[in-house]
This record gives structure tokens, sequence and C-alpha cells, in this order.
């Protein structure tokens, strides 16, 4: 129907979760006959209900416009009184035998066993998001950056990640993923496309057509949704590519991590355009903060200087000692993560974001392929196994101080 469409990634109107709730409730009553009739007119009643309580948002959103009409249209082809009992929703329940991939699904919606059955297991690579933002690439670099307002975060032949990203105070350049959206474009005989879209304050455990798999296609079960914590921890399997997506609420704000196969990562028609997304070239120079300098200042004065003077102090105080106690609760190795906890609290004053960069660490032990590569340094890419040799340049300049040494000794 008309009043299914999605609103705009900006705007505020919530009628998906309307849309979702209603489809939730109806699901598997789409042959209605004469007894199933009122338990249909309740839902209605509920999805208006719905639409009523959201219509001072949606005033300009399309689809708000068309969920009024659709409901209008329904009324009336089912004989429905606009008074009565409204319905709580109900979760969709799948019948027998889907709360698993088909048996006789086809080969090609799974990954591992088609694209790769008589080859070595694909190499997958992690990608993730949380906190002030803070970006781990798929090539494992750690960045700290700005990137205000929608981002792309992955975009490839099978599915486009969209982040948002708003400040966390007024006036302050610190922010944190407000909203998100996932699209998983329709793929062969496996999936109809699909979006999941989250923001501050609703994860749902569905796309936005209230569905939970890839649709009618009949490989549909190689895209699921499960809920691992209402509210606040969904995890979406993608069998089809090899995907796996969580999502996290913490405090108000979202956080994303993925695992996903180098072959997918890199397929995308355009390579000119591959660097443009930030989970495989990080995010742009001009965006980028940097973190050490930072780090710096806040350990020798104490408090974050990412604001002006004349701005508001953070709700709660952090001084370099009490936020890095703090992140050692959770965090007891001082890696990026650690360190990212102690800035973010310094910026922020939100305990939350120490939380935000624990769930990021966990993601990570559960996604990455490389137990070796899950703490990450700030100078990782410089250091051999072990973290404990110098630098490329330090090594140089040891080799250089060595020889001037022994020339001096030959001198004298």
């Amino acid at each position: 129907p008309v009043f299914s469409c999605p609103p705009t990634v900006t705007s505020p109107c919530k009628i998906l979760k309307c849309n979702s709730e209603f489809w939730a409730a109806t699901s598997g009553s789409h042959h209605l006959g004469t007894e199933e009739a009122p338990e249909f007119c309740t839902a209605l009643r509920a999805y208006a209900h719905c639409t009523r309580r959201t219509a001072r948002t949606c005033r300009g959103d399309l689809a708000y416009h068309s969920a009024v009409h659709g409901i209008e249209d329904l009324m009336v082809q089912h004989n429905c009184s606009k008074d009565g009992p409204t319905s709580q929703p109900r979760l969709r329940t799948l019948p027998p035998g889907d709360s698993q991939e088909r048996s006789d699904s086809p080969e090609i919606c799974h990954y591992e066993k088609s694209f790769h059955k008589h080859s070595a297991a694909p190499n997958y690579t992690h990608c993730g998001l949380f906190g002030d933002p803070h970006l781990r690439t798929f090539t494992d670099t750690f960045q700290t950056c700005k990137v205000q307002g929608a981002w792309p975060l992955i975009d490839n032949n099978y599915l486009n990640v969209q982040v948002t990203n708003t400040p966390v105070l007024p006036g302050s350049t610190a922010t944190a993923t407000s909203k998100l959206t996932i699209i998983f474009k329709s793929f062969q005989e496996c999936v109809d496309q699909k979006v999941y879209q989250a923001e501050m304050d609703e994860l749902p455990a569905a796309f936005a057509d209230g569905s939970k798999n890839g649709g009618d296609k009949h490989g549909a079960n190689s895209l699921k949704i499960t809920e691992k914590v209402s509210g606040q921890h969904i995890e979406i399997q993608a069998k089809y590519i090899g995907t796996t997506i969580v999502v996290r609420q913490v405090g108000r704000y979202l956080t994303f991590a993925v695992r996903m196969p180098e072959e997918v990562v890199n397929a995308v028609e355009d390579r000119d355009s591959q660097g443009l997304y930030l989970c495989l070239r990080g995010c742009p120079l001009n965006q980028q903060i940097d973190f050490q300098t930072i780090r710096s200042a806040q350990a020798t004065e104490g408090r974050a200087r990412r604001k002006g003077p004349s701005l508001p102090a953070p709700p709660e105080a952090f001084t370099y000692e009490t936020a890095t106690a703090k992140c050692k609760e959770k965090l007891p190795v001082e890696d990026l993560y650690f360190q990212s906890c102690v800035f973010d609290l310094l910026t922020t004053g939100d305990v939350n974001f120490m939380l935000a960069a624990y769930y990021a660490f966990e993601d990570v032990k559960m996604l990455h392929s490389n137990k070796d590569k899950l703490h990450l340094y700030e100078r990782t890419r410089d250091l051999a196994p072990g973290n404990t040799a110098p630098s490329g340049t330090s090594a140089a300049l040891w080799v250089l101080l060595l020889c001037l040494c022994q020339c001096w000794l030959c001198l004298l």
C-alpha cells in the first residue's frame, strides 16, 4: 500500500513506527474472513491513534499523509467503526520452519556455500563507529572525527549505510550518531530491497516495512533481524553476502559495527567513487581530529578545550584522573578504545560514552576475524608484534646515533 513509504532520512516524523506496529499486528491476516474483520478493525483504530500522536511532527511528511488516507480507505473497505477498542502491537509470528533459513533456499543465498565452495574461506573485515565519533575502518585504521551531519559509512553493490551525527551539547563540536539508515539492495532470488532505520530513542527490531526478513523471495531468510536486548541491541544477519551488522543504542546515541568479506567490501561498480565512504577510506583530513594532541592537553589541563570559554560546561565535569579511573572500570587495557573513552568523558561529561566504548570493543571481539588485532594502540602501524619495538623512524635515528658514536670512538 502507498502509506508504507518510508519518510525522508532527515524527518523527525515517527510514521515508520506506526507502519511497523500495524504491519506486525496484522501479519498473517491478508485474507480476512468475517471472523477476522473485528480484529483487523481494532488494529486499524490503533494505527489511526498512532498517526494522531505523531501528527505534530509529521505535517509536511508525504508518508504520513499517505498513511492517514490509507487508513480511511481501509476503514471504509472493511466497514470499520472509528469508535471501539484498539489493539496493542504484537510481534509478528513466523510460520513453522521459517525461524531458520529454508533448507531448500538457493545456494547463492548463502555466501560461503556459493562463492567459496571450492576455494579457501573468505577474508573478513570489520568496521565500527561509536562515541564522539570514533571510527575503525576496514583496514584497522583508527580515527576520531567531526563528521557532523549525514555521511556515507558503506556504499557498495549490495548495501548502503548512512549515519547522521549531531552535536552532543549546544554549540559544541563534540558529535555523536543520532540516526542510522541501512539499505539492503535487492539481490537475485534472495532478498527484496529492505530499509532499516534507527534513531535516538528508537531502535526497531524490524525493517521499515515491519518485516524481519528479506521479503517474498525464495531465499528471504538469508536476511534476518534479531532483537538481542529490547530497544538497545539488534543484530542483522545477511548470509547472502556473508555479513553481520550490530546496532546498539547506548544512552541516547547509536553505535554501529559490521563484519563483511573483503570481496563484498570491494564490490563497487564505480571504482572512482569507492573512496567516498568512511568505513573504507576513513574520514576526510579536514574532518579528522588530532586525537593525541587534544588528549595531551586533557592530561595536562584536566579538561578538554574543544569548546570555547563562553560555552556551557558538560553536565558532569570529569578531570583527566577521574575520567581515566572511570574508563578503567570497563576497559582495563589502555588501548585506543580506552583512550577514546577518556576523551569522550572529558568532551561530553556523559558516562554513557564509556559504555559505548566498552560495547564497541565487545563487538570487535565478536566480529573481528583476527584475534591478534583486537586492541589498537597509538602507534600500531609502526610497531612490531607485541607493540614493544620502536617505530621505523625511531629505529633509524637509533642506528644513526650508534654510527656517530662509533665514529667518535674511532677519532678518540
